[in-house]
């Protein structure tokens, strides 16, 4: 993710305790995510749809931090 920004989400990881736990946050959904759509862990079509869009605010969330950083 934003692999443009590799060194600057490196540097917030470490100073930016905020930023850190939405970048978990997301790291953690998106493991959720691809788990249920390879059918290790069962979800319906919705529970996927609804964990995206809560991974997607969270990259948002990512992104506006790393441009004001």
């Amino acid at each position: 993710m934003f692999p443009e920004y590799r060194d600057k989400i490196t540097e917030l990881k470490t100073s930016n305790h905020h930023f850190l736990r939405l970048f978990d946050q997301h790291n953690a959904l998106d493991q959720k995510v691809k788990n249920m759509e390879a059918s290790i862990t069962p979800a319906t079509h919705e529970e996927i749809e609804k964990l995206k869009k809560e991974k997607l605010a969270l990259k948002d969330q990512l992104y506006a931090i790393l441009k004001n950083a």
